[in-house]
């Protein structure tokens, strides 16, 4: 069975930084994108980061200069690299694997508070 775990969220103040991990389990992890996506109560998801299996990042221009993904192959695991951390930024953050055009496996989320 596939599983995406993500861990690492937690409450920071403004300018702050956190890492997330993202660790996929039940399928060949670097065949595989990885995105991130961001959902706050009431709001849309937003897509935040994507690194392609070949290694491939980009990003919107809401984070961009601020967060950096990164995987390694080895551990089955993706990273969310996030500094300079704003209020806005507040919201559960899930990692998304796929190919062929669709995300095809979601985890269940973890919770980024940041203090004003």
């Amino acid at each position: 069975q596939v599983q995406l775990v993500e861990s690492g969220g937690g409450l920071v103040q403004a300018g702050g930084s956190l890492r997330l991990s993202c660790a996929a389990s039940g399928i060949i992890f670097s065949i595989y994108h990885v995105s991130w996506y961001r959902q706050a109560p009431g709001k849309q998801r937003e897509w935040v980061a994507l690194i392609t299996s070949g290694g491939n990042t980009s990003y919107p221009d809401s984070v961009k200069g601020r967060f950096t993904i990164s995987r390694d192959n080895a551990k089955n695991t993706a990273y969310l690299q996030m500094n300079n951390l704003k209020p806005e930024d507040t919201a559960v953050y899930i990692c998304a694997c796929g190919r062929r055009g669709k995300w095809d496996y979601w985890g269940q989320g973890t919770q980024v508070t940041v203090s004003s």
